[in-house]
């Protein structure tokens, strides 16, 4: 694959990365709406999910009771995902660094791949420590697992293509 061909590809892998991270950012702004939608949604009469899914359904509806009194009665509780999410942004600011200059800038990736890996640990510890279900502590570690694969990949393509650059034409 030629240096040109490589590098379009390493940049397609970071843009939707990058896109994943911003979307994954935004939606942390509306928490208390997006919640109201899912529990309406999953507690609709048609919804399978109270039959099939019960602890699923009651966690959401715990959530969602949980941010409505914090909405009413504490507010700036939800500032903290106001933060979450402008880290996001944030961070998807500097994978740009990677898409301008993969190999000059391969430690984002590096740095990507070591935020990912450490999700694992941070959900084991806190997960019980803030009573969230073990079930949905794996729904968070999977950011970790999944979000590492597009970056592994992006690793190996910036590695050859500066094996590539490195070796004269």
């Amino acid at each position: 694959m030629s240096e040109r061909a490589l590098l379009r590809r390493i940049r397609v892998w970071l843009v939707v990365f990058i896109v994943c991270l911003v979307l994954s950012g935004l939606t942390a702004f509306p928490l208390v709406t997006e919640l109201h939608w899912a529990d309406d949604l999953l507690n609709a009469s048609a919804s399978p999910v109270p039959e099939h899914f019960p602890a699923l359904a009651e966690w959401i509806t715990r959530v969602r009771t949980g941010l409505d009194e914090a909405d009413a009665n504490y507010p700036f509780v939800l500032y903290g995902t106001d933060w979450l999410a402008f880290a996001h942004l944030v961070i998807a600011v500097a994978f740009y660094g990677p898409y301008r200059d993969p190999v000059r800038n391969i430690w984002v990736i590096e740095f990507g791949m070591i935020a990912c890996a450490g999700i694992i640990p941070l959900a084991l510890i806190c997960g019980p420590i803030r009573d969230i279900p073990f079930w949905w502590t794996v729904i968070d570690m999977s950011f970790g697992v999944f979000g590492v694969i597009p970056l592994l990949v992006v690793h190996r393509m910036i590695k050859r293509l500066e094996t590539a650059a490195a070796v004269p034409a």
